[in-house]
C-alpha cells in the first residue's frame, strides 16, 4: 500500500513540477552583427554578463522559441549572426538548423530553432536542470516501490 502511496505522490508532484515549468517566461538573446560584435560566435554571454556586452539584449519571448541565424555564404568577408525571438514556433514544433528563405531575402540564410530560455547562445544544452534534478528523485522513488512489492 505504501509503494502505490509512493507512486501516486510521485505523479503529483512531477504534474505541479511541470506546471510551474510551463508558466515561467522563457527569454532570448537579442542582437545582430556584422563583421565584428559580442553577437558573433564564439558567444560569450550569459545572464549576468550581458551588461558588460554591446548590442545584447534578453528579451521576453511569448513562444518560448528562440532562433540564430548566419546570413551570406561562406568565404564571405561580410557573415551577419542574428539571435532573436521567434514570433511563432516552427509547424512541427521541431528544433533544428537547416537553410532556409526569411523575410524575401535573396540568398537563403542557416537558421537554428530551439525552444528553452536562452537557448540561441549557440552551444548545444543537453537537458535543463529541472529535469536533471528530477531524475533521482523518481529513481529513489521507483527503487523504494520495488523493494516493498
Amino acid at each position: 500500500m505504501s509503494g502505490t502511496l509512493s507512486v501516486i505522490s510521485l505523479l503529483c508532484l512531477c504534474s505541479i513540477f511541470s506546471q510551474v515549468q510551463s508558466n515561467k517566461v522563457n527569454y532570448c538573446y537579442d542582437c545582430r552583427s556584422r563583421v565584428s560584435g559580442d553577437c558573433r560566435d564564439p558567444f560569450i554571454g550569459n545572464e549576468t554578463t550581458i551588461i558588460d556586452l554591446i548590442g545584447i539584449r534578453l528579451v521576453p519571448c511569448p513562444s518560448g522559441w528562440c532562433s540564430k541565424s548566419l546570413e551570406g555564404k561562406e568565404g564571405d568577408t561580410i557573415i551577419t549572426t542574428e539571435r532573436k525571438c521567434l514570433p511563432r514556433p516552427p509547424i512541427d514544433s521541431v528544433e533544428r538548423c537547416s537553410r532556409i528563405f526569411y523575410e524575401n531575402k535573396r540568398e537563403p540564410l542557416y537558421m537554428c530553432s530551439c525552444r528553452g530560455h536562452l537557448c540561441n547562445h549557440g552551444s548545444i544544452q543537453l537537458m535543463n536542470l529541472p529535469v536533471i534534478s528530477v531524475i533521482p528523485i523518481l529513481s529513489i522513488l521507483i527503487n523504494q516501490f520495488l523493494i516493498s512489492n
